[in-house]
């Protein structure tokens, strides 16, 4: 019986410790981004995305982050964070990946003039 009690107590303990996903929060701020800083990209990386530099809101001001690489992801396109002005109040949109680049040239299917064919001629 020991035991078996034992092996619960185990189990519910590793089970508590397993992390969730934070819920979304959206933040409503009142001040506007400052422009966006110009960049020096290095040069390309095998395998990766240019995730270019954007304002974030921390506390009561605008904070920079840098553009960094991140993983490419064949089949999605990259759309960077920005931030979006409604009724005078601002928010910002996290950077995601969009499915529809068939041909994995970093271009959207729906901006691609010829969106199956990866050499672009």
């Amino acid at each position: 019986m020991f035991k078996k009690i034992l092996l619960a107590a185990m189990i519910a303990t590793s089970v508590a410790g397993i992390a969730t996903p934070a819920a979304a929060t959206v933040v409503y701020v009142q001040v506007a981004p400052p422009p966006m800083r110009d960049e020096v990209v290095p040069a390309p990386r095998h395998g990766h995305v240019w995730a270019p530099g954007y304002w974030d809101w921390r506390g009561h001001k605008h904070v920079w982050h840098q553009g960094k690489w991140v993983m490419e992801r064949r089949g999605h396109h990259y759309q960077q964070t920005k931030w979006v002005e409604r009724d005078g109040r601002w928010t910002r949109q996290p950077a995601r990946w969009v499915r529809g680049d068939r041909d994995g040239d970093g271009v959207p299917n729906s901006a691609d003039r010829y969106p199956d064919n990866p050499r672009r001629n």
